[in-house]
């Protein structure tokens, strides 16, 4: 029989780069001390690791709550620390954390919140953590903040999951992009009816029954876009009230670059924010539109609510 618990992967990114400019013995060193520090936490909070795996950490916990405040410090100190190390040193931690039924059987754990864990470490972003529905459940109304990024495709799975984004930065008003003066832009209202997005020589036709979907680095993403600075997940795309929204919730940011009926673009820099896709235009994920390297997806929609918003999203 399983018992209810909750999954946590801590896992270390930048690994192989640090190996190359430590060398094996003192990268090991590194590494280890690291794991062992990411464990200590985890038992600090009531936390049982099972194993560690090479660069990462999986443990297990009696309650959501109790996974999710040890992963927020895990995430808080190691911050302050990365500030102190030299850039081609850094290893962020991504973290996934799932609950649910869980096995055990010698000492292991097995369960399909283990492997919902475990995808979902893979998934998040460099200083990332990336929670499930049941997870956010167990916490006190207003204990943590958080994001919802909607139902994404996990691999493996039959069924897509409602996934959730912790914001644990203590002073989250120093991650928001302040926005720029922006008049409104209004166009003839008419009912959104597909998009067509082209990068390289991969174009794809979304309709509205197709979305949500995500651009990123992964496999899960419905449009792929093969950039390093590209987040596994970089933005989604979704129906909301006839409009077709686009959501930054990468690590880098997203610009979005309008094309006017002959007159000058309207270009906009998201960071935890989302506008309205109307007409075509331009979408940069990762680096600014005006870096001619950008990675930069054409995008071509059908005529739709046009108004476009600029607003942090609800927390």
């Amino acid at each position: 029989m399983g018992v209810n618990s909750t999954v946590v992967f801590a896992d270390l990114t930048g690994s192989t780069r640090v190996f190359e400019a430590m060398g094996n013995a003192r990268a090991t060193e590194t590494v280890t001390r690291l794991t062992q520090w990411i464990g200590g936490v985890c038992q600090a909070h009531g936390g049982r690791v099972v194993k560690s795996l090479g660069d990462g950490v999986f443990a297990t916990f009696t309650s959501g709550a109790a996974a999710t405040h040890a992963v927020i410090e895990l995430q808080r100190y190691h911050q302050k620390r990365l500030l102190a190390w030299p850039a081609p040193l850094r290893m962020a931690l991504q973290i996934g954390v799932a609950s649910g039924e869980v096995v055990e059987v010698e000492g292991d754990c097995y369960g399909d919140a283990v492997n919902l864990a475990s995808r979902l470490s893979d998934l998040a972003g460099p200083g990332q953590i990336w929670v499930t529905d049941t997870v956010i459940q167990q916490l006190r109304d207003g204990s943590v903040q958080h994001r919802d990024l909607g139902l994404i495709n996990i691999r493996g799975r039959s069924e897509m999951s409602v996934v959730h984004r912790i914001d644990w930065q203590e002073d989250v008003t120093s991650f928001l992009t302040v926005p720029a003066a922006l008049a409104p832009l209004r166009m003839p209202d008419s009912s959104f009816g597909q998009i067509e997005l082209a990068w390289l020589d991969v174009r794809s036709m979304f309709r509205t029954e197709q979305l949500p979907i995500h651009l990123g680095r992964v496999d899960e993403a419905q449009f792929v876009v093969n950039d390093p600075r590209v987040s596994r997940l970089h933005a989604r795309i979704e129906l909301r009230q006839g409009s077709c929204v686009l959501i930054d919730v990468s690590t880098y940011g997203t610009w979005v670059r309008f094309h006017g009926n002959g007159g000058p673009s309207t270009e906009i820099a998201l960071r935890r924010e989302e506008c309205v896709l109307h007409g075509r235009g331009e979408i940069g994920l990762g680096a600014p539109l005006s870096d001619f390297s950008a990675p930069t997806i054409a995008f071509n929609t059908t005529a739709g609510d046009v108004t476009l918003s600029r607003r942090e999203i609800a927390r």
